[in-house]
């Protein structure tokens, strides 16, 4: 049985601003629907990426901001990161953890390190060793994101 992701639903408060951010991060619009005056319907999708995000009015009970470490993988963090910059969007330096493993957690859009030896060290992983390079942003509710530097997969990815 496959089972696929397909998309996430994102808390915002207001959808037109949600809209015209992710637009300008490079995303495709996919579908904006109005419903009703209680249902609005926005479908949006990364560029290269086979999972979407949705959001709009009436379509999750959740506080805006709440979703947290959201990857987008790419295969050079500092390209990517310099685009989305380009772009306007507001982001974290490149970094990555001292002890060479992912970092354990998301809050308001950062990173967090825990634990002896996990700290947040500024620039890519020394040897840009895949999925240890990151970038962080959050969209304009605090919805948190990551670029996550993948160039060889582990087997059966």
């Amino acid at each position: 049985m496959d089972l696929k992701l397909e998309a996430i639903v994102l808390p915002v408060s207001d959808v037109d601003r949600a809209k015209n951010f992710y637009e300008a991060a490079g995303f495709r619009l996919d579908v904006d629907t109005t419903f009703s005056d209680e249902y609005r319907l926005v479908h949006m999708t990364p560029p290269g990426s086979q999972c979407s995000i949705i959001f709009g009015k009436g379509t999750i009970s959740t506080a805006p901001g709440t979703v947290q470490g959201l990857y987008l993988i790419v295969a050079d963090v500092e390209k990517a990161r310099e685009e989305l910059v380009g772009r306007g969007v507001g982001m974290s330096e490149v970094f990555h953890d001292a002890g060479g493993v992912l970092h354990h957690g998301h809050e308001g859009g950062e990173a967090v390190h825990r634990g002896a030896g996990q700290e947040r060290i500024e620039g890519p992983e020394p040897g840009r060793t895949s999925y240890a390079s990151y970038a962080t942003f959050s969209d304009p509710d605090g919805n948190g994101w990551l670029l996550q530097e993948i160039t060889e997969r582990v087997p059966g990815r």
